[in-house]
Order: structure tokens, then sequence, then C-alpha cells
């Protein structure tokens, strides 16, 4: 399958992964909160914002793991550290991986 006809379906995967599916990991994990939870697994999304330091902005052949700031494995070790938290703070975390997890599956659906 060549990439531009193989496109739409990682498109779409890379949106079910980023809006979809943390509703199923914020009913899994924060049943108690889970539209709070989904809600702020989406303001995770902010995390894109780094994108805009980059020329191009949006690159869909490059891997944004250790590529934009927000996306470095710096900073994913303080995301880590989220997770020894509770509440809010645990929550961001796991947006927050999530969101790395999808962007690194994404590039796998080129190569």
């Amino acid at each position: 399958m060549d990439y531009l006809e193989f496109f739409p379906l990682r498109t779409a995967v890379h949106y079910f992964l980023h809006f979809i599916f943390p509703v199923v990991i914020a009913y899994v994990f924060f049943r108690k909160d889970w539209r709070k939870a989904y809600l702020i697994m989406l303001g995770t999304m902010l995390v894109d914002a780094d994108h805009l330091l980059s020329t191009p902005i949006f690159a869909p052949e490059r891997l944004s793991i250790n590529f934009h700031l927000f996306h470095t494995y710096w900073a994913m070790g303080i995301y880590v550290l989220l997770l020894f938290f509770k509440g809010v703070p645990r929550i961001i975390g796991v947006g927050l991986l999530f969101h790395m997890l999808t962007d690194w599956i994404d590039f796998q659906l080129i190569m």
C-alpha cells in the first residue's frame, strides 16, 4: 500500500487514539469521575502547542517523540512522575503519556 493510500486510515487511527480511546481509559481507571478525567485528558492535547515552534509546523513523516520540546524524553520523565500523585496530576500524567504513545504509534504506521 502506498503512503498516500494509507494516509486516511493512519489519520483515522491517530484521531481515534487521541479523542475516542481516552474515554475508555478514563472509564476504566477513573470510573468515579470518568467524565472529568476524559475532559482533563482532552486538555492534555495542548501539549501539541510545541509544534508551533517547528518548521514546518506539521510534517506527517516526522516522529514527534524527542523532536518537539514537550515530546522529549525529559518531558516524558516528568509525565511519569505525575503518576505518583493522586487526583488531577495523575490524570494529566496518564493523558500526556498516552498522547506520546499515540504519536509513536502514528509514526510506526508509516514505517
